[in-house]
């Protein structure tokens, strides 16, 4: 337990030095244009949390996003990725359907704050949909009539901003996925969407290492259960 508190607490720091650092070499830059200490630190842990599904992790996570937050309070991605990560431990996560929902309600929170903030609207808009896949997930009987439509109409705005992100069609293709034949979804009516959702990430050039660039090892998993050569 002390060593864990202390790393919690040597990660505080690191953000904390790394943002004070940023502040004393120029006033002017935006908070996004972070020094090299703290982008550094924001890609490592954006690696570490695309390369777990260990809710646990994902918790702790979410609170070095939090952290990181809070000495870069301008620059939206840290909220947003504290978000994605509390979405995904509400996925992940084994206890009762109350604690998953309070896991997004505060996925929520912290995407309001990245909104606030000037994130993109996209991004941001995409994310709002995973989150109501995740809703949806913590009861689908008694869910079912409310999340699914409102998963779509979230998407259809998403488009509007950008109609070449790719996790538009891997949320969309998600949605339909687990949605019963009788209601127009299945594994057949997804497919087109993973394979949309491929060919937007093979031309996706994310701007930087910590823009949300989630999404495509999903997609060809999913794909390579269709055929398994269509991965490749």
């Amino acid at each position: 337990m002390k060593t864990m508190l202390f790393a919690l607490a040597l990660g505080a720091a690191s953000f904390s030095a790394a943002a004070q650092a940023t502040a004393l070499a120029s006033a002017a830059r935006p908070a996004a244009a972070a020094s090299t200490g703290y982008a550094d630190l924001m890609a490592a842990t954006i690696t570490e949390l695309l390369g777990t599904g260990d809710p646990a992790q994902l918790k702790q996570l979410a609170s070095k996003f939090e952290r990181a937050g809070t000495v870069a309070p301008a620059d939206w991605l840290p909220p947003y990725y504290q978000s994605y990560a509390l979405m995904l431990t509400a996925f992940q996560s084994k206890e009762d359907g109350d604690v998953k929902d309070k896991y997004l309600d505060q996925a929520e929170a912290a995407l309001a704050r990245a909104s606030k903030q000037g994130g993109d609207a996209s991004e941001l808009l995409v994310l709002q949909a995973y989150i109501y896949q995740a809703r949806l997930s913590v009861s689908p009987m008694m869910r079912s009539m409310k999340y699914p439509s409102m998963v779509t109409q979230t998407l259809e705005e998403a488009k509007k901003h950008n109609p070449n992100n790719p996790r538009i069609y891997l949320v969309q293709a998600n949605n339909l996925y687990y949605t019963p034949k009788m209601f127009g979804g299945g594994a057949d009516a997804a497919k087109p969407y993973y394979e949309q959702a491929k060919a937007k990430f093979a031309v996706a050039k994310p701007a930087n290492s910590l823009v949300p660039s989630w999404g495509e090892r999903q997609v060809l998993g999913r794909l390579k259960q269709y055929d398994p050569t269509a991965a490749k």
